[in-house]
């Protein structure tokens, strides 16, 4: 039985010399191109833009919606069969002789600061409570809504959105990307990890539309994270005394965040975190990861202490076995609107919560994925699935039990008498925080959250950031890419801010489920490249070939 030796050499041709020295012009500058006139056109027509792009995000969601669920699906059903799978579980993400770089605890941090720790500050409170209301459940009659009943399905879907699907999107870039890159010696990028299928053809025009593709998903779904952190940034500042200039109230006393408040937030934010990805992975990145780490676990304690601790805790067991026992039917369950009221709301909500949410996690994978690939060298398949799938969707679990369960038992007992419902989704941990503590407990935990919120803030952008320019200098990361960064930290900027202006957090939403599509084909060949190389290379073992770059440099060597 003979093999073709695999792609361990893959030409990307980067500039030589000027401003894009080290950088693959063709992905570079068509980024920069596409990204730019998006923000020109969300900001000089503003209308326009909400409009095209409301129309855009219905089409996608009534014809792609079966495709978005059934994508999810793979890819949770693929992470597990390559950790159980012995041939691929004990494969090493590098050569044998590679050890992790980093401790669990600080890969761990990384990991979970990166993924999804702004979403999950805005949504332990916001989702659960959102649930609780209203969910499939509820619209079926078969609960009723904002009642002790429907504590269940809330967390059922709060769990199915937050939990492995998420983690599995991220995992599966991850690997391959590692998988490629450390076993055979490829560029950190995406082209990489479809070499298997497309072979060096992918160093021509091919790769240069994947690693575009993968680029401006990176924007948009970073950007949809950042708007949720801003607006809720805003509102913690707000609460702690900033000052009344960040929010516009409109003739009717509606209450919205002020272009200026934006302004404000995105400078600091961006800032930061511009600064932070200029020292890069081992220092600025790692210590803001280790320390939002602390300041997560010092929250969770807290609500722990003085939340609706037994609520929580019963929240959180009874929960994760409602949602293990549910996800078969849930991860595989599409409605369809039929022109039925029960039909077509039940559509409008999947649309409105979970295919958003797959095609947020789709939007987010290059970006999380590259940094997963980056700091996993030296881990086996096995460690680096179930480390990168489990233990990240078991502390957002517990995240929201904790702290959602509180606001929902306060308002069930009658404590909160509608203060925490009555807020806004930016503002309910805060509300929550002040019907809990006297004024000045809530004040100070208060600017703990903010702190906290910020440091994730920037943990994401600055890894977003620095990500961007991997993939744009054919996975190469290093200092020429100084002035580079300096550009992806304020087009982020300007896309988060142009975006709100535009159309608020709606216009984010829709763009990234649109930037979500073409990346979310790309994710599924990647997926069946990983699985072909894996299986290959068991065969190779077998006939005693090289299965890594540094094994068949070593057979040539010997050969000559």
């Amino acid at each position: 039985m003979s093999l073709k030796q695999p792609v361990i050499d893959l030409p990307i041709r980067v500039s030589r010399s000027g401003f894009y020295r080290g950088f693959t012009k063709d992905v570079t500058i068509t980024g920069k191109i596409l990204v730019g006139a998006l923000i020109l056109w969300a900001i000089a027509f503003p209308d326009q833009a909400a409009s095209v792009l409301g129309d855009l995000n219905n089409i996608i969601l009534a014809v792609f919606n079966y495709w978005y669920v059934y994508t999810m699906a793979f890819f949770v059903i693929l992470c597990f069969a390559l950790a159980l799978w012995p041939t691929a579980g004990r494969l090493r993400l590098g050569h044998e002789d590679d050890r992790p770089e980093f401790s669990n605890f600080s890969w761990f941090s990384m990991m979970f600061g990166a993924g999804i720790g702004i979403g999950m500050l805005t949504f332990a409170t916001a989702e659960p409570m959102y649930h609780f209301a209203k969910n499939p459940s509820t619209i079926m009659g078969l609960t009723e809504g904002s009642t002790a009943g429907n504590v269940r399905d809330a967390y059922i879907w709060s769990f199915t959105h937050w939990g492995l699907a998420a983690w599995a999107a991220y995992a599966i870039v991850g690997l391959a990307l590692a998988y490629f890159s450390y076993r055979r010696g490829l560029p950190l990028t995406i082209r990489s990890a479809l070499t298997p299928l497309f072979g060096k053809k992918l160093s021509g025009p091919i790769g240069h539309t994947v690693d575009v593709v993968a680029v401006v998903a990176t924007v948009l779904g970073v950007s949809q994270t950042l708007g949720f952190g801003v607006e809720q940034f805003i509102s913690g500042l707000s609460r702690i005394g900033v000052g009344d200039w960040l929010y516009a109230v409109a003739a009717d006393g509606t209450r919205s965040t002020s272009t200026l408040g934006i302004i404000m937030a995105l400078i600091v934010i961006m800032g930061a975190s511009t600064l932070s990805a200029l020292s890069g992975v081992g220092k600025g990145i790692k210590w803001l990861s280790n320390i939002n780490m602390g300041l997560s676990f010092f929250v969770l304690i807290f609500f722990l202490i003085f939340g609706s601790t037994f609520f929580g805790l019963t929240t959180l067991i009874v929960g994760i076995w409602d949602y293990l026992i549910s996800i078969p039917g849930n991860l595989l369950t599409v409605w369809a609107a039929d022109d039925t009221v029960v039909g077509d709301a039940l559509a409008g909500w999947q649309g409105g919560w979970t295919i958003f949410y797959w095609a947020w996690w789709i939007a987010f994978a290059p970006f999380v994925g590259v940094f997963l690939a980056r700091i996993s060298k030296g881990r086996t398949i096995r460690e680096y699935v179930l480390g990168a799938m489990i233990i990240p969707a078991m502390m957002c679990f517990v995240w929201f039990a904790l702290v959602g369960g509180t606001a929902i038992d306060l308002e069930l007992s009658g404590v909160a008498n509608g203060a925490i419902v009555g807020a806004g989704q930016a503002d309910q941990l805060f509300a929550m925080l002040a019907v809990i503590l006297s004024d000045s407990l809530a004040y100070l935990m208060s600017i703990i959250v903010v702190i906290l919120l910020l440091t994730y803030l920037v943990t994401s952008a600055d890894s977003a950031v620095l990500i961007i320019n991997t993939i744009n200098a054919a996975g190469d990361e290093g200092p020429k890419a100084r002035p580079h960064i300096l550009f992806w930290g304020a087009a982020l900027a300007l896309v988060v801010g142009g975006l709100i202006i535009a159309g608020g957090l709606g216009a984010i939403k829709t763009a990234m489920v649109i930037g979500a599509l073409p990346f979310s084909f790309v994710m599924v060949l990647m997926g069946i490249s990983l699985m072909t190389a894996i299986y290959r290379d068991g065969q190779r073992e077998k006939l005693g070939l090289a299965t890594t770059h540094v094994d068949a440099t070593s057979a040539e060597t010997a050969d000559s």
